[in-house]
């Protein structure tokens, strides 16, 4: 599911909009609510429950709407374009909605066909195209069978099957426009325009998802550590794919980078979570939003977006 930047717009969201502190009340959660303080890197652009329910900031306030018609929804970079599945078919068709928030206006472009699913959307870092993970019921289990990538601006889309994917396989966007995956016990390269393994980081670990596991300069890659280390968390270097670091902290999930040394994590906290600010030391620096264990049981995610130049 689904870290980013990019494109300069005259609707493109600015630090100078938010107030000192905002404690934005999210809809939905139980209460819940989400710290955010001006000059923050990244902004809560979406939530939601599972596929049930889905939520979606305004363009340029602190307004969450319930998204009826849509299983999730990611905003690009820049803050232009929404993405949202829908949660039904049409006319026999999955399909991606794409909105210009400039506009107001949507396209909804067709991906794939029942009984195939394409969903779990990632933008690439240029906001022009949206990559999907394509997958089918198989004797009762989900199998991921390739994915989809879809041009925003020409509002077209080609599928890739690939074969011989594991079942729990993703694909979400390098900062380099190419497509990772999960494979075997750590992460492949494949080429958006066929699906050909372009590299392989064997040992690396499981990516962490489902936002953007890599920093905002693309230096560095967050895995899930493998089974060998004592630490959860581990810093891969992309140019090598050897493991560089290890964060003595052991989240819940991670839901991407902060800043280029502190990721966005939710941590156990006294029967309860924490959505927090986690530096490289394993150390919690801020607390974004208390979590009641209800709420994270219910398959809470969250989507952020970076703010220009952060």
């Amino acid at each position: 599911m689904i870290a980013h930047l990019v494109i300069a717009l005259s609707m493109t969201f600015s630090a100078a909009s938010v107030p000192a502190r905002a404690d934005l009340a999210l809809p939905g959660t139980g209460g819940v609510k989400y710290r955010e303080k001006a000059g923050d890197p990244v902004r809560l652009a979406a939530y939601g429950l599972g596929t049930r329910r889905t939520y979606l900031r305004s363009a340029t306030g602190n307004a969450f709407t319930w998204e009826k018609s849509l299983s999730e929804v990611s905003v690009s970079p820049g803050n232009r374009w929404t993405a949202g599945v829908p949660a039904a078919y049409r006319s026999g068709y999955d399909h991606l909605v794409v909105t210009d928030r400039t506009t107001g206006r949507s396209s909804s472009i067709r991906t794939v066909k029942q009984p195939m699913t394409a969903s779990y959307v990632s933008w690439s870092r240029d906001a022009r195209r949206v990559a999907l993970t394509v997958e089918r019921k198989v004797s009762g289990k989900w199998r991921v069978l390739g994915f989809t990538v879809v041009d925003v601006v020409s509002k077209t889309a080609r599928t890739v099957r690939i074969s011989g994917l594991s079942a729990e396989a993703g694909f979400w966007w390098s900062p380099d426009g190419n497509l990772v995956s999960r494979h075997g016990g750590g992460l492949r390269v494949h080429r958006a325009s066929d699906g050909a393994v372009l590299r392989t980081y064997a040992g690396a670990g499981l990516p962490t998802g489902p936002e953007d596991s890599f920093s905002p300069s693309g230096r560095r890659l967050v895995t899930w550590c493998p089974s060998r280390f004592q630490e959860h968390l581990c810093l891969v270097d992309p140019a090598t794919g050897r493991i560089a670091r290890r964060v003595a902290a052991r989240p819940e999930a991670v839901f991407g980078w902060w800043d280029e040394s502190h990721l966005v994590a939710v941590m156990a906290h006294r029967g309860a979570y924490r959505l927090s600010v986690l530096d490289l030391g394993g150390r919690v620096t801020r607390v974004l939003a208390g979590l009641p264990a209800r709420t994270w049981a219910a398959d809470l995610w969250l989507s952020f977006t970076r703010t220009p130049g952060a």
